[in-house]
């Protein structure tokens, strides 16, 4: 299996300035996964329960049109052309952060022919018998050329890249109802709060456009409301009659009508998730998946300078849910 290419300079900057820093926040590991027609950085979706979302946390994919990331792609192999290893997130952001300091003192910097070169190479360490494989950087400054070499895992096998694939496929059923949160660092910092309280969060989404969060333990019940947000699928009207009774009563009249969902997740998995506000997206929404059967959080990115849908990037983590649901 071969891959080779040469980063655009909009795609290294995504990288470096965004989606590595979020990634490293949620998991140690990731899976770069190449195909003909996209990149993509995958966490946790090989978990050891199969291919949905496990308790070992929650799964992130952050996929890439290949050409917003690279020119002059090439990957193939037997398995339909399609590439995966495992890598240390921080080992490849630090290479590749090495590789753009090399460029910037170069004076061709911004030139399409001194763009930093990425691939695949098998070569064979000091002190050992057999090679190994590494993603290489080749980038050429004002008085060398340096290349560094990632560690990385032995390329998945057919099987695995199958397995990768269908977690992929099954991931792409959205919620029917999906609630924009205006404000990430503000929910961030609620549940930095709400973790003093207890170690299990229960979230609903009502198709009223409403947002709860709560804690409870025995002593107490802890939690806050986000109402009226955007939506986007199915919606309902409230009853009138509603908005007499608390935020907890309601979203139980909700969830009795079908109008509402709950589930509950590990704070802690909810608290990596927030961490991918690191990649700045434009807009973030919360939805279950139907049936409960994970937390759905999408990160929506604008075309710059508009407010139409970047559809080269796509962003989002599932939560494995504690809790069967309502």
């Amino acid at each position: 299996m071969k891959f080779k290419a040469f980063f655009t300079d909009d795609g290294i900057a995504l990288l470096d300035k965004r989606f590595l820093p979020a990634m490293d926040k949620v998991g140690r590991l990731c899976h770069v996964y190449l195909t003909p027609t996209h990149a993509m950085l995958l966490h946790n979706l090989l978990g050891p329960t199969g291919t949905g979302p496990d308790g070992g946390g929650p799964q992130c994919v952050a996929q890439f049109a290949k050409d917003l990331l690279f020119r002059e792609y090439s990957v193939s192999s037997r398995n339909g052309n399609r590439v995966a290893f495992a890598v240390d997130v921080a080992l490849l952001h630090r290479a590749l952060r090495s590789a753009l300091a090399v460029h910037a003192q170069s004076p061709a910097a911004g030139d399409a022919s001194a763009a930093i070169q990425v691939k695949l190479v098998n070569k064979l360490p000091a002190g050992s018998r057999s090679a190994s494989p590494f993603l290489t950087f080749e980038t050429k400054g004002a008085r060398s050329a340096v290349v560094q070499d990632v560690p990385i895992s032995r390329p998945l096998s057919r099987s695995d890249v199958e397995r990768l694939q269908a977690a992929l496929d099954s991931a792409q059923e959205l919620p029917q109802t999906l609630v924009q949160v205006p404000d990430l660092p503000q929910l961030q910092s609620l549940v930095d709060r709400l973790k003093n309280v207890g170690d299990l969060l229960t979230v609903a989404v009502t198709q009223y456009g409403d947002l709860h969060l709560h804690v409870a333990t025995s002593l107490v019940t802890v939690g806050s409301e986000f109402r009226k947000l955007r939506i986007l699928g199915v919606r309902a009207t409230a009853p009138v009659g509603d908005q007499n009774f608390s935020a907890s009563t309601r979203t139980d009249m909700a969830i009795e009508r079908g109008e509402a969902l709950s589930v509950q997740v590990n704070m802690k998995h909810l608290a990596k998730s927030l961490q991918c506000h690191l990649a700045k997206p434009d807009c973030t929404f919360y939805g279950i998946a139907p049936g409960g059967a994970c937390l759905t959080v999408i990160f929506q990115y604008f075309i710059p300078g508009t407010r139409l849908t970047d559809r080269s990037i796509s962003f989002y983590c599932r939560l494995p849910v504690l809790d069967p649901g309502s």
